[in-house]
């Protein structure tokens, strides 16, 4: 039998690491084999709580679907021609509204965390409008818009916009004025201190908030596609409802959940690959 032996500077979690291979010979296989393993468990508890029809009082599985039975939805609905229209639809209105909402977030991010007069004026009203939820926009969104369409990316554009908006303040706030009147004692003029300091500094906040951003567009789409979609993930997952087909709900909601995380890591990526200059402290070992 093999002995596990402790080097000087590890930990009992480090020791526990090194059979399965997460050690740092390992690498990143060894974290993606956890993280799979994680979702394998989290799946695997999810089948036995239906399967036992466990009822803990608070919370029920009698009338939860299992893991197999939305799989089965999964099969259908991958064979069926309208899963490409469902995706694209979904795709098309989470994106429009993504980059419309990153433009006037980070254009109004940089112009409130740099102008009191800025601050004072348009900060209050968006914070009142911040706290409202999607669908309580639903109604005017159909007053405001000509067709069914632009209201559902009007949904999923106010979705993404706070997030990216308060990060893109918080981060030219968060811009250490030691910089600026440094760059300022060397001769840099206001433009070339907003373009080589208060922007770098700022860009990996404003980079989070793209990420949540692109994640609450998704968290959002539902509530978009009940306005009056005929296609789309979320219309799907709700029309699912209506008619009380639960596998199907479950399908839809993976969808969203897997498209949601995708595309937020994508901003992530394309955000850190535009920032070399950008070390993250703390990082996790």
């Amino acid at each position: 039998m093999s002995t596990i032996r402790l080097l000087p500077g590890t930990g009992f979690v480090a020791a526990l690491r090194t059979p399965f291979g997460f050690a740092a010979g390992g690498g990143r296989s060894g974290r993606l084999l956890l993280r799979l393993l994680s979702i394998a468990a989290c799946a695997a508890a999810w089948q036995w709580a239906s399967a036992k029809h466990v009822d803990l009082g608070v919370v029920t599985f009698r009338n939860v679907p299992a893991p197999s039975e939305a799989l089965a939805a999964l099969w259908s609905l991958l064979q069926s021609p309208k899963l490409l229209q469902h995706l694209s639809s979904s795709v098309a209105r989470v994106f429009s509204g993504f980059v419309g909402a990153a433009l006037v977030g980070i254009l109004l991010g940089l112009v409130i965390g740099r102008s009191r007069w800025a601050e004072d004026i348009l900060l209050p009203p968006l914070e009142v409008l911040r706290p409202i939820p999607a669908v309580a926009w639903i109604p005017l969104a159909i007053l405001m818009f000509p067709s069914s369409e632009v209201s559902m990316v009007f949904i999923t554009f106010i979705g993404a916009l706070f997030p990216i908006l308060l990060n893109t303040v918080h981060g030219v706030e968060g811009v250490d004025p030691r910089l600026i009147a440094s760059a300022r004692s060397l001769g840099s003029g206001r433009r070339a201190v907003f373009a080589e300091v208060i922007l770098p500094g700022a860009a990996p906040s404003i980079v989070t908030g793209l990420s949540i951003g692109m994640g609450t567009s998704w968290f959002c789409l539902v509530t978009a596609e009940m306005i009056s979609g005929q296609f789309g993930i979320g219309y799907y997952t709700w029309a699912s409802y209506t008619i009380q087909n639960y596998d199907q709900i479950v399908v839809g909601m993976l969808f969203i959940g897997i498209f949601g995380m995708g595309s937020s890591a994508l901003v992530r990526k394309l955000g850190n690959a535009l920032m070399p200059w950008y070390l993250p402290q703390g990082r996790k070992s």
